[in-house]
């Protein structure tokens, strides 16, 4: 990963926005939503697809054949991610409070957010296991300790850092990815930097990279797999006519 063109190109996003005109911004930014909320539900075991995804979030369609739990899961999604932004426009330093607030809203209707389990959890195919609760308490308060150390060195290594040692703890019964991804673009944003989209077709890629993190500690790899993603962003906005 070269940091340094990233945040070159991130610089001539910053000027480029100023001149590029509203609409096209809208409409790539419109775009990227429901990628990424088909994408990330999707991951998940979601079956909507990305077709059904934009009817119901842009036209209000419910799909038949499918759950409610799905449709509340890409509506929740498009509600959290527009959380994060507002945090965003308005200056907010990500914390435990911001993060349980959308992991409330990624499970709304589905079952109570924002609080931390009491149970153990696995997660099935893994080499890792989730800490017992007792340890996982420890281990998310010493995350939030560690957060602004990170948060000193390169923006997309924090991005990354946060977003493999949330999934790692697993703080949640449910819906840790789909939060890990959320407070992965808050810090990407945060910086300056796009928001990126895991695509559901990179999904072994991705699990292998966070067990690589989980079970030995290498976060290069995901660095790289989200500093490669950032980098498609920036070229795509930044060929905008």
């Amino acid at each position: 990963m070269n940091y340094d063109i990233l945040c070159q190109k991130r610089e001539q996003l910053k000027e480029m926005r100023k001149r590029m005109p509203k609409e096209a911004l809208e409409s790539f930014d419109k775009s990227f939503e429901i990628e990424y909320t088909h994408n990330s539900t999707a991951i998940e075991g979601n079956t909507l697809s990305l077709m059904q995804t934009k009817a119901v979030l842009e036209d209000g369609i419910s799909i038949g054949g499918k759950t409610l739990r799905e449709i509340y899961e890409v509506v929740n999604h498009q509600k959290a991610f527009r959380f994060i932004k507002s945090c965003i426009t308005d200056g907010k330093t990500l914390d435990e409070k911001i993060i349980k607030d959308i992991h409330a809203l990624l499970m709304e209707n589905i079952l109570i957010g924002g609080i931390y389990r009491t149970v153990e959890v696995r997660i099935s195919g893994a080499g890792h296991k989730p800490p017992a609760p007792i340890e996982m308490y420890q281990q998310i308060k010493n995350f939030y300790a560690d957060m602004p150390h990170w948060a000193e060195g390169n923006a997309v290594e924090l991005a990354a850092w946060i977003h493999a040692e949330f999934v790692k703890i697993h703080p949640y019964v449910d819906g840790n990815g789909r939060t890990a991804r959320m407070i992965m673009n808050y810090q990407l944003m945060a910086n300056g930097f796009l928001p990126v989209s895991i695509a559901k077709e990179s999904r072994l890629e991705y699990f292998e990279v966070l067990e690589a993190y989980a079970v030995n500690g290498e976060l290069q790899p995901f660095t790289e797999m989200i500093a490669s993603l950032e980098e498609q962003q920036l070229d795509e906005y930044l060929a905008i006519k």
